[in-house]
């Protein structure tokens, strides 16, 4: 039996290891390869810590959503979680500064929510 292993023990080299075992079979069956690929290229002038388009629909920012859905203690926890989450997987995912640009941004939201607070 193989030896299964949990999330937060996986190392590089295990994401690695079930990327390269893995291929997208499920894009290639749903047809959406040609769109994946174009993604993964961003336009040279995207933003993809401060706007990345992704998270802009109708020209509507996600952040703004996810802000007015829920209340002020609410949002300051979803933007510490997020500072966690970038911070804890940057090492896993090859765009180390990125995360850590990410990190950075929502803690710099939760601060800006904080000093309206006081």
């Amino acid at each position: 039996m193989k030896k299964s292993i949990r999330l937060n023990d996986a190392t590089p080299a295990d994401w690695n290891k079930l990327q390269r075992d893995s291929p997208a079979i499920e894009a290639q069956r749903s047809g959406l390869e040609h769109w994946q690929k174009r993604d993964k290229e961003p336009k040279e002038s995207e933003d993809l810590v401060n706007s990345p388009s992704h998270y802009n629909s109708g020209g509507i920012e996600a952040i703004e959503a996810i802000q007015a859905s829920m209340s002020t203690e609410a949002f300051k926890g979803y933007c510490k979680a997020n500072c966690i989450k970038y911070l804890w997987r940057m090492d896993y995912k090859g765009k180390t500064l990125e995360d850590a640009k990410k990190s950075r941004w929502y803690l710099e939201r939760l601060i800006s929510v904080l000093e309206v607070d006081s």
